[in-house]
């Protein structure tokens, strides 16, 4: 499910994905089928880790690689979660042919 929701994004951010919803800074975005595929790759990584832990892991993650760059944009960037989904957004056959975990080989790279 989509939902418009403009004050609940920072800076750049135009979407969020929080299980089982797509939230988006403006209504135009939902014909924007990059993000959208994006956002959808996140559902996906979220679903295989039974919720919760993703946003454990992701904060956990983030939290580390924060400290090791010293900058949280760029820590956001490098997350295996982020690095996943906008190497893939472009495909709109990747969550058809994904195996599940594989956000785990954009850990070391």
């Amino acid at each position: 499910m989509i939902l418009v929701f403009r004050h609940f994004f920072y800076k750049n951010y135009v979407g969020l994905s929080l299980w089982p919803f797509i939230f988006l800074k403006n209504g135009n975005l939902k014909n924007d089928d990059v993000l959208i595929n994006h956002e959808k790759i996140h559902l996906r990584q979220q679903q295989e880790l039974l919720i919760l832990p993703f946003y454990v892991l992701y904060l956990t993650e983030w939290l580390i690689r924060a400290v090791c760059y010293l900058d949280t944009y760029k820590a956001y960037q490098n997350l295996s979660f982020e690095r996943e989904a906008y190497i893939h957004e472009n495909d709109r056959d990747y969550l058809t042919n994904r195996r599940a975990f594989s956000f785990i080989k954009y850990l070391w790279r």
